[in-house]
């Protein structure tokens, strides 16, 4: 049976995405798909779903949902907070787990912090898929809907959930090591200084992120004068780090083009990429050179991690989290006892005692005193 979650606020550029359309660049479409794929897998994997099946992703925060005549069962991955609300109340719930909706109630997702992506992932999604993926890529109007971001008003259909909800039992850590990139394929357009300067300077993610890609503030990279400012446009790949002729360095994220016409100083590595796609405006990164072998070797140690944390899943409870659901269902105030009250059939109560029961017996009486 299907069930119905309407969005209700999408907050800042919220999408479907799964983990893209691979083997369409050489026409001109990107991959697109999750910013932080790992993080995506995760959600679908604490409900249930296949690891690329299709999610919500969003930026910033203020992302808004709502379970219409059945419940919904969803999965929240990224650092940030949230709050089922209902005419009953409210609930305060923190990410990296699952949670079910019941019919009317909404799920209010916070800002997100440090990091600027987070994914909602929804059990038993059916999207229409293009190109093999219901990815959303806007620029194209591909997607499983039509290439829209979502808006207000937008009913997606799932899978009507209610099973036991799940978490992390360790949240993914924060990794703040440098971004290691290889160099090339145009290192040589750039000066001795530059390419020294990329790999030791501090640069800082700047507010003109998006999708398609991040722009980083710092040292300004000097082309060579004998090379010149641009290329013969070719082949880019998520990851790529063109540098303009204003000098400030360009990653292309999940969404970017396909190829263009600024010399690349570098590649972002793939067990990288994500870490540095789902980092917020105004955080401080720094680069580092290793070898294709150690790029290589360092997606695997990635792959091996996103295993571990999968296989970490387990029942709320099996944590000693409260089942808040639960406890709203119990009658939590029957059964309740007067403390001052004996119980006469397993200790009779004494005279003094009756006299204490009874403020009224004739032993308390002035007539009877003196």
């Amino acid at each position: 049976m299907n069930a119905v979650l309407e969005i209700v606020s999408p907050g800042a550029l919220a999408s479907l995405q799964d983990l893209g359309r691979p083997g369409f660049r050489r026409l001109g479409v990107p991959r697109s798909g999750a910013l932080q794929p790992d993080w995506l897998r995760l959600a679908n994997a604490l409900i249930g779903n296949a690891e690329d099946a299709p999610a919500i992703e969003f930026l910033v925060g203020g992302l808004v949902v709502r379970a219409l005549d059945s419940p919904v069962q969803l999965a929240l991955a990224g650092n940030f907070s949230a709050a089922v609300r209902s005419a009953g109340g409210r609930r305060c719930l923190d990410s990296w787990r699952s949670v079910t909706l019941a019919p009317g109630e909404a799920l209010h997702c916070g800002m997100l912090s440090p990091c600027r992506v987070g994914y909602l992932a929804l059990l038993g999604i059916c999207v229409p898929k293009q190109l093999g993926s219901a990815s959303t890529y806007a620029p194209a109007g591909l997607g499983g809907l039509d290439g829209r971001w979502l808006s207000p008003g937008v009913r997606l259909q799932v899978g009507e959930g209610s099973a036991g909800e799940q978490m992390l039992r360790t949240a993914p850590l924060l990794d703040t090591a440098p971004i290691r990139v290889l160099l090339g394929p145009q290192e040589d357009y750039f000066t001795a200084a530059s390419q020294a300067c990329f790999l030791s300077e501090v640069y800082q993610v700047s507010s003109a992120a998006d999708r398609m890609g991040m722009r980083l503030d710092g040292p300004m990279l000097r082309h060579r004068s004998d090379k010149g400012v641009e290329i013969t446009s070719d082949a880019t790949v998520p990851g790529s780090i063109q540098v303009p002729a204003q000098g400030q360095p360009i990653v292309l994220l999940a969404d970017g083009q396909t190829a263009g016409g600024y010399p690349k100083i570098a590649t972002v590595i793939s067990a990288d990429l994500p870490r540095l796609a789902a980092l917020a405006p105004g955080q401080r990164i720094r680069f580092a050179t290793v070898s294709v072998a150690a790029a290589e070797l360092a997606a695997r140690a990635s792959a091996a991690r996103l295993r571990a944390l999968i296989a970490d899943i387990v029942p709320l409870a099996a944590v000693g989290v409260l089942d808040l659901q639960a406890m709203y269902a119990a009658n939590l105030v029957s059964g309740v006892v007067d403390a001052c009250a004996l119980d006469s059939a397993i200790w009779p109560a004494t005279p003094a005692q009756e006299d204490w029961q009874n403020p009224r017996s004739s032993r308390n009486s002035p007539r009877e005193k003196g």
